[in-house]
């Protein structure tokens, strides 16, 4: 066996490389080449290079795909720009617009993993006679008993399994991370080492296409006029101010709401639900965040049946495994935190993990709200 778990020379084995045009990717595809692997480098042009080009430490458009091209030629391997910005559109940004909409808090990455990357562009690899397409991601791949399992990266401050919850067992069957089981500072290393251009290039921030961070921005653009004020009440009925526009809140938010509550109480106020339908943000003490279950949709699971069962999972993608017991039921599963978590937001994910093993995800409903503990009543 090879070490991508191919039984033939390296030579043989053709690679695919969704090269981004970070270091990550470039390192990828370079350690694949010294190998000695059949390697293509491929990159996506996902939205427009005008809007990149106004937003530094951006992915998919722009500068990077220029850098992605500069390592190419410098590692000396194949390299093919594919035009997905359509199909990102329709598949990732149209969804984060909606999702918003609807008072959701959505991860628009997850949704170009499961819609575009791992979908769309592993078809092609496989059009290119590809055994196997790699990707920049720290997650490990391991074999178990009953097949390929997804783990979380060895260095958790580089982990990105929280994101990757939705890839399918198909899909991991073909994928390949091989920069899950090193720290960033080695793969800096070895980004020098092969003198790539991008050996110091910052790494990429935030969602590539909402420039500056300001996502409201972006979902008025996609649904002009969609920013309708309304009304700030609080968890007791009492209307306490008002709003520009449900998008530019959150659950769990605490800054930017922009009213208090000295009359009744000195507690900061956070954002408790968002009701699009009646353009409200409800609002009240951190008290009233508390949620000891949750109901989730589209579940991917990749594990064998579950029912009952002790793990942890993460309910966001820099939150603390909570230890839980999940109840899998067809596409959807009950998960019954252990001791109540906060700031639970409809729309992001919550990834189940068995020590470092993902074994599936799902989408937090919006019936999160019904499912309160009777400190938020």
């Amino acid at each position: 066996m090879n070490s991508l778990g191919f039984a033939k020379a390296p030579a043989a084995t053709r690679v695919v490389v969704a090269m981004s045009g970070g270091v990550d990717s470039s390192v990828v595809a370079a350690l694949l080449k010294e190998q000695g692997y059949d390697v293509v480098g491929v990159t996506l042009q996902l939205y427009d290079q005008g809007l990149a080009l106004q937003k530094k430490g951006a992915c998919c458009a722009g500068q990077d795909i220029y850098d992605a091209r500069q390592v190419a030629d410098r590692i000396g391997i194949p390299h093919y720009v594919l035009d997905y910005e359509n199909r990102f559109s329709d598949a990732v940004m149209q969804d984060f617009a909606d999702s918003y909409l609807a008072g959701e808090t959505p991860i628009p990455c997850v949704r170009c993993n499961q819609r575009v990357k791992f979908r769309d562009l592993l078809d092609q690899a496989r059009a290119l006679e590809a055994d196997c397409l790699a990707t920049g991601h720290y997650v490990q791949r391991m074999t178990g008993a009953s097949g390929a399992e997804l783990h979380a990266a060895t260095d958790p401050t580089r982990d990105q399994s929280y994101f990757l919850f939705a890839t399918t067992q198909a899909q991991l069957d073909f994928l390949r991370f091989p920069l899950g089981g090193m720290p960033k500072s080695e793969t800096r290393a070895l980004a020098e080492r092969f003198g790539l251009p991008v050996a110091t290039k910052p790494d990429s921030q935030d969602i590539c296409f909402v420039p500056n961070g300001n996502y409201a921005s972006v979902v008025e653009r996609l649904r002009p006029g969609a920013a309708e004020p309304g009304a700030i009440r609080h968890v007791d009925g009492r209307v306490l101010g008002s709003h520009g526009g449900v998008i530019h809140f959150t659950v769990g938010q605490r800054r930017g709401i922009a009213v208090n509550d000295q009359a009744h109480s000195n507690e900061p106020l956070y954002v408790v639900r968002v009701d699009p339908a009646a353009r409200e943000v409800i609002v009240g003490p951190k008290a009233a965040l508390a949620c000891d279950r949750i109901a989730l949709r589209e579940l991917n699971w990749l594990a064998g049946a579950a029912e009952d069962l002790p793990v942890t999972v993460k309910i966001r993608s820099m939150s603390k495994p909570a230890a839980a017991k999940v109840t899998v039921s067809g596409d959807g599963a009950e998960v019954v935190f252990d001791e109540a978590q906060f700031g639970v937001a409809p729309g992001q994910a919550c990834v189940v993990y068995q020590g470092s093993r993902v074994l599936g995800g799902g989408w937090i409903r919006r019936d999160v709200a019904g499912a309160r503990t009777a400190t938020a009543a």
